[in-house]
């Protein structure tokens, strides 16, 4: 039965029996991940932590175990919590420009609003001294660059 071996019997260097805690998590094919998951909690704690969950939590817990080592490993200061803050700085930052520019939307429809074109060329402006272009024989304004 040595050929189907898992990666931590066989990382452990011993005979992996049919009940092994660590079969279904860490297969021969992938022994890198049991690497890193021993390297950080031991191959003891993790068996021990394993066997006190449920068997249908398992599985998220031995990927929890992995992506938590790795990252350990990867930042040893802050692992998984450094990550977690580089996510909500991102987050606020979108969040900080998504309501700067919702922001800038509404001014500029606002904007948009009060600026409606006026049609001058409807109203003249007449006082008692001024006479309309259409006194004088002139097309309005508004007609004078569409010929």
């Amino acid at each position: 039965m040595i050929s189907g071996r898992c990666a931590a019997c066989k990382y452990l260097r011993r005979r992996c029996a049919s009940d092994c805690i660590f079969s279904p998590f860490f297969p021969s094919n992938n022994p890198q991940r049991f690497a890193i998951v021993h390297r950080i909690y031991g191959a003891s704690n993790v068996a021990k932590f394993l066997h006190q969950l449920p068997l249908h939590l398992r599985p998220e817990a031995a990927e929890s175990l992995f992506f938590e080592a790795k990252c350990r490993i990867e930042d040893p200061v802050y692992g998984c919590v450094g990550i977690i803050s580089q996510l909500q700085h991102q987050l606020h930052v979108a969040e900080t420009q998504l309501a700067k520019t919702r922001a800038e939307i509404a001014f500029l429809a606002s904007n948009l609003q009060e600026a409606q074109p006026h049609d001058f060329a409807a109203q003249p402006i007449q006082g008692p001294n001024t006479i309309g272009f259409s006194q004088i024989g002139l097309s309005t304004p508004a007609h004078w660059f569409n010929s």
